[in-house]
């Protein structure tokens, strides 16, 4: 039997911040407020939806897994956000059009009382934005000051007994990290010299850990994933993990790709192209952010086809990831797929997808999954990076950094299920039994 893991209870408030307040976050928070007061079904959500089987087959043990492990309810959850545009939930929400008014009427005045703190904003990160409600400080400690002082403000305002946050803001330049990401000491260093290569999404993730609240970063930026967050997470006993939320067309592939290997089929090439016109798409369309984008989104399917292990089925694809942004879409992103395939005797074929998705409907049960399993994590007495929540993201971190990130969704799953058991005391899953 595997050993039970203490995990204190899941009593009080407990509140979930998040940096950004736009289509995505707005989201999520109404979501969640929906399922609260006239009970919506939050699909998508693992934490609220799946079931968990324990045991052999023949035993019918398969409850819910919010039934299984304590997670905070619904019902205990408190909303704080950043944003350097929205003013409040409410008129996020409206601005990104995602929910139709007749979802928003009955929680509006919940929504409009949530109110975006002032966010720490540079253009040089996200040229294609313009921030009103942004902080000012003589350097960038000072502003990491300001935000560690935000989240004791709201921690105290609200009696909170925990906090998460969940990166949901934009996606920041691409840019190489410096010395200043490689230890601590230099990183705090460049803090307070504002080293221009230190993003707002480090302050931000800087700021969490110092406050001992678990970061997840649900964009592609390099925010809790330099050696210096991570060092500072095991030295201050947070659970952090990233990054990108693994939505839409990256979903896909996660999908398609192991099934092509599991039948041993051949790829040639795979192009990937995306339309959409929210708020995400005007910050991609400028290529130092689409940059980020495509890190995250190239590392997929290489890790999951293993072409050194099957140089003839998979060692020499084209893949393409393009990414263009056309307003009339909305948050209603599009993404096409061209897969060139190759089976028996070589011969040639091809798969077509077309996927209709809606952007912020696919992240915001992802959001409220990962601030409920980053906060079981932290009861759990789990630091550093928390490589069983993989299933989240396009590019995991990994606890070892020479290892490559398993990005196979079914294999993510599996060691997912299998962390809550072996916490819970029961025996991992292998599904080697009749």
């Amino acid at each position: 039997m595997s050993s039970l893991r203490t995990i204190a209870p899941a009593t009080g408030r407990l509140g979930v911040l998040t940096p950004g307040l736009g289509a995505v976050a707005s989201t999520f928070m109404a979501g969640v407020l929906a399922a609260r007061s006239h009970g919506a079904t939050p699909i998508g959500s693992l934490t609220q939806m799946a079931h968990i089987r324990l045991g052999d087959r023949d035993q019918g043990r398969n409850p819910l897994i919010k039934d299984f492990v304590p997670l905070a309810s619904l019902d205990d959850i408190v909303f704080g956000a950043w944003d350097p545009i929205s003013p409040n939930a409410l008129e996020a929400a409206r601005t990104a059009g995602v929910l139709e008014d007749r979802d928003l009427a009955a929680i509006s005045g919940e929504l409009e009382g949530i109110v975006a703190m002032d966010a720490v904003f540079d253009q040089s990160w996200v040229s294609r934005l313009t921030g009103t409600r942004v902080k000012t400080g003589a350097s960038k400690m000072a502003l990491a000051e300001q935000l560690i002082a935000d989240i004791e403000r709201f921690r105290a305002d609200n009696a909170c007994d925990r906090l998460v946050m969940v990166w949901c803001a934009s996606t920041e330049a691409y840019r190489d990290l410096s010395e200043a990401h490689q230890s601590i000491e230099a990183f705090e260093q460049g803090l307070r010299d504002s080293d221009p290569a230190i993003s707002p999404s480090q302050i931000y993730a800087y700021a969490a850990i110092m406050s001992g609240v678990p970061f997840a970063n649900g964009a592609p930026n390099r925010s809790c994933d330099p050696p210096c967050m991570v060092a500072l997470a095991e030295r201050e006993g947070v659970p952090v993990g990233g990054k990108d939320f693994k939505t839409g067309q990256t979903l896909m592939k996660t999908i398609l790709a192991p099934g092509l290997k599991a039948r041993m089929l051949g790829l040639r090439g795979w192009y990937s192209t995306n339309i959409l016109g929210n708020r995400d798409g005007e910050v991609l369309d400028d290529p130092e952010n689409f940059r980020s984008k495509e890190v995250s989104k190239l590392g997929v399917i290489d890790t999951i086809l293993q072409p050194e292990a099957y140089p003839e089925l998979y060692g020499n694809i084209d893949h393409v990831v393009r990414i263009n942004y056309y307003p009339p879409r909305g948050d209603n992103k599009e993404g096409w797929d061209n897969i060139d395939i190759f089976g028996w005797m070589g011969y040639p074929m091809q798969i077509k997808v077309n996927f209709l998705c809606r952007d912020s409907i696919l992240a915001a049960p992802l959001v409220l999954d990962l601030a409920l399993f980053f906060d079981l994590a932290a009861r759990a007495g789990e630091k550093g990076v928390q490589e069983w929540l993989s299933f989240y993201f396009k590019a995991p971190m990994t606890a070892d950094p020479a290892l490559d990130a398993e990005h196979d969704v079914f294999i993510q799953q599996i060691k997912l299920k299998n962390t809550l058991r072996e916490w819970m005391g029961e025996e991992p899953v292998t599904h080697s039994e009749a």
